[in-house]
């Protein structure tokens, strides 16, 4: 299933349980019934959307390249799991959904939201005071609230670790915000300020998450007690793992299978295929590594295929004011990771380097 038609699907899955809840008020306004949920719908699904996007782009020269599937994955009650990657997935993506919503909000696309002035008038520090026009993220929190949480329908470990990673990825929209400050005074001498906190790039908040997921915790939990099931001993064993975890922390339960080979029950399309970096401008140290973390550690080779693309040179200005370029045909080398040949294989004794959560 494609992804755009999942997050429809779950979205309007979403609707039994939320249109069933009492009244709910947001930024001092009260609103019941379908219309009140179908307002926001489009900026949930374009949020998680951008969420994925940036998930794909976090992990575009890693082993897990967070597929089509990763979503799916990550919530389904019959196939989500609850590694490290999917750990990744949940925070981003609530995070996009709170982003889009506190954004939307801020561009007036709401007619119920507007700034967060409840700040406006207070000193902030010294020679500044807090004014203009805020990001209302508080509202972007509760409506990502209601519609995520609301997909994690469980009451097991994994719900818990779901729900905690949600919070992770909302908590990483605040942490990212940024002061900006108009300054005030005769003659442009800036002797007070006046301050407002409004919303990071997006990709701040993808690094944000990504620093995150290196440092995810494991939850080791007891398993004699978790077999109780919904049992007060079972509950009570699940509360005191998470007495220990910090609120900004991503949790996983399960360790990473092995992303170099394909399982196509799980999703994993394997490394068979991948492009990677050997060469090229301003490349980071892992980005020129990706050929062998990809390809080599994965027991495959390099392969490399050239391609003719067409760009655009030679340009030059015309008075006035245009500018016309020429169509150059050049060759471009990219490189791929391919299966070995049978006869150059690697003896069986060769351990594939996968330690840790290398992706």
């Amino acid at each position: 299933m494609k992804r755009s038609t999942f997050l429809i699907l779950s979205i309007a899955g979403v609707y039994s349980t939320i249109l069933h809840t009492a009244a709910w008020s947001v930024n001092n306004f009260l609103m019941t019934g379908p219309k009140a949920y179908l307002t926001y719908s489009s900026s949930v699904a374009a949020g998680a959307h951008s969420g994925m996007e940036e998930c794909k782009f976090q992990f575009g020269w890693e082993r897990w390249n967070c597929p089509e599937s990763a979503l799916q994955l990550s919530t389904h009650n019959r196939l989500r799991s609850a590694t490290r990657e999917t750990s990744f997935v949940h925070a981003i993506s609530s995070a996009g959904v709170m982003y889009t919503l506190t954004r939307n909000c801020s561009m007036g696309d709401f007619e119920s939201c507007g700034c967060d002035d409840s700040r406006n008038g207070r000193v902030g520090g010294r020679g500044w005071v807090w004014g203009g026009c805020s990001d209302n993220v508080e509202f972007g929190e509760r409506i990502s609230k209601l519609f995520v949480d609301a997909l994690e329908t469980g009451h097991d470990t994994r719900a818990l670790i779901n729900l905690h990673n949600n919070e992770v990825g909302r908590l990483a929209v605040k942490a990212t915000m940024k002061r900006a400050c108009k300054c005030h005074g005769v003659s442009g001498s800036c002797s007070i300020q006046t301050c407002w906190l409004q919303l990071a790039e997006f990709r701040e908040i993808g690094n944000y998450l990504k620093i995150k997921y290196n440092q995810a915790h494991k939850l080791e939990m007891d398993k004699r007690r978790m077999r109780a099931g919904n049992s007060a001993d079972s509950r009570g064993a699940t509360a005191e793992t998470f007495h220990h975890v910090h609120a900004t922390e991503l949790v996983f339960l399960e360790d990473s299978p092995d992303y170099c080979t394909r399982n196509a029950s799980l999703g994993h399309h394997g490394t068979e295929g991948r492009e990677c970096l050997q060469t090229g401008k301003n490349l980071s140290q892992w980005e020129k590594r990706s050929c062998r973390r990809l390809c080599t550690e994965c027991g495959l080779r390099v392969e490399e295929r050239r391609t003719e693309v067409v760009a655009s040179c030679n340009c030059k200005f015309h008075w006035c004011c245009t500018v016309r370029c020429e169509q150059c045909r050049q060759l471009v080398a990219k490189h791929f990771c391919a299966r070995r040949d049978t006869a150059a294989a690697p003896p069986n004794h060769i351990k594939r380097r996968n330690k840790g959560h290398k992706r």
